[in-house]
């Protein structure tokens, strides 16, 4: 029998530790601050009292959610169970708008689902020079509502339960500031992972500030480092390629419903905070 309920927060970190198997590196810490985002939003497929598979489907906003964590374990595959699933937990976000990064060669599988291509986001990897900044500060309390709102300007939605957990402090995942003259000049947040260390989100304005948190993370946390940049931040895989990171796979930003905007990103330097809740 099949049965098709949310997940626990004990499961949760089963479901990432799938992920690691799959080749995704999440993070050390990751299941707390995501389940902050939405506790009702993680979903497991259970056969025959097995966990079978999972999905993610995170409630952000009244209008938007976004779609992650898409796992099937092998000897379950190919048995519409993960179908089956994706369907039950759709029904969570409504009449929401819904983003997801997927592998492309599932585009075809997200399309008949009503998702359209919108973007694509290239993971850069690598050894980066570290150098600490007298600029670079980590981030105080008093500093996260204006992060949430940084990153709200780049991807298009505030989402302020998912970031205010992912900002905070913890063992493995630390956020870094800029201090310019007028007040925050761009931030961002790095975790080590099963496999060296994610930057994400990062927002700068100019080069000099993105790469003052690039190095600033290598000096302080070591490498590789990896970055999850948006085609629609031209000027980060810029330097991204500067820096020689090397590209890995592409992951396709798709919509069901009318697509977010994509704030400033064009203009600015920025890199998402997850592939699995945007």
């Amino acid at each position: 029998m099949t049965v098709f309920r949310n997940a626990t927060q004990d499961e949760l970190v089963r479901i990432l530790d799938w992920a690691a198997e799959e080749g995704w590196n999440p993070g050390l810490q990751d299941a707390a601050a995501f389940w902050q985002a939405d506790p009702e939003g993680f979903f497991v497929a259970v056969v025959d009292g097995q966990l079978a598979a999972a999905i993610s489907v995170v409630n952000h906003t009244e209008d938007f959610a976004f779609l992650g964590l898409y796992i099937a374990r092998p000897a379950f595959r190919g048995q519409g169970i993960g179908y089956g699933l994706w369907q039950h937990a759709l029904k969570h976000a409504g009449a929401r708008v819904v983003g997801l990064d997927g592998v492309p060669d599932q585009q075809d599988n997200y399309a008949a689902s009503e998702f359209e291509l919108f973007s694509a986001t290239t993971r850069f990897t690598g050894e980066v020079d570290a150098a600490g900044s007298d600029s670079v500060r980590l981030a105080a309390p008093e500093d996260v509502a204006a992060l949430i709102d940084m990153e709200a300007a780049a991807s298009g939605v505030r989402k302020p339960a998912y970031l205010g957990a992912w900002v905070a402090s913890v063992k493995s995942r630390q956020t870094w500031v800029v201090q310019g003259a007028e007040g925050v000049a761009g931030f961002c947040t790095a975790r080590r992972c099963r496999e060296g260390v994610k930057i994400g989100p990062l927002w700068a304005q100019s080069e000099k500030d993105a790469l003052a948190l690039i190095a600033h993370v290598a000096a302080q946390m070591g490498g590789p480092v990896t970055l999850d940049v948006p085609d629609t931040s031209v000027p980060l895989k810029t330097l991204c390629q500067t820096l020689n990171l090397t590209p890995g796979f592409a992951t396709a930003r798709m919509y069901r419903g009318t697509p977010v905007p994509v704030g400033v990103a064009e203009s600015g330097y920025f890199a998402v905070s997850t592939l699995e809740l945007g």
